[in-house]
């Protein structure tokens, strides 16, 4: 499945990555402050608390762990947050 055919972006938001999340969550936070040192546009998505509920976020990335993202630039939809912070600074960041 596509980033694209997994989860439409807000129509208000020219943001091309969602960051599907749950508050207060360690790892979530990691990647929030990754975006935002990058200075990238995103989505948050927030999810529910319990793991067996998060469907959505298995649909986009076939498992139900968070952080996840899709990148609609570039077709990319992961999870993990070490994972992510690579893909992030390898995709946005110059590969520095």
């Amino acid at each position: 499945m596509s980033a694209r055919e997994a989860t439409p972006r807000p129509r208000h938001s020219d943001a091309h990555v969602t960051l599907y999340r749950l508050q207060a969550c360690p790892f979530c936070e990691r990647i929030v402050r990754k975006l935002e040192e990058l200075d990238i546009d995103y989505h948050s998505r927030f999810v529910e608390p319990m793991h067996g509920d998060r469907n959505a976020v298995k649909r986009v990335v076939g498992a139900r762990t968070v952080p996840a993202i899709i990148d609609d630039e570039t077709g990319v939809a992961m999870a993990e947050s070490g994972n992510i912070a690579d893909y992030l600074d390898a995709t946005y960041g110059g590969g520095d």
